[in-house]
């Protein structure tokens, strides 16, 4: 199982050495921008499930290409 934690800088440090002292667990910090490509990516999986399910409407792709 993978989990991905959002911790205050000021706390992260001391719970990371509790983590790593946990022999089945694996840490591995991530680069600010590729957390924040990791979170726009998870909002655009939900906005598109929102679609499917008919909660939310999609754009026309022509008017989308236009305002680009």
């Amino acid at each position: 199982m993978k989990v991905l934690l959002d911790i205050k800088d000021n706390k992260a440090l001391h719970l990371l050495e509790v983590l790593k002292g946990l022999p089945y667990v694996k840490t591995k910090q991530l680069t600010d921008a590729k957390a924040q490509l990791m979170s726009e990516i998870r909002e655009a999986v939900e906005e598109m499930k929102q679609i499917r399910a008919g909660k939310k409407h999609a754009r026309d792709a022509e008017d989308f290409l236009n305002e680009l």
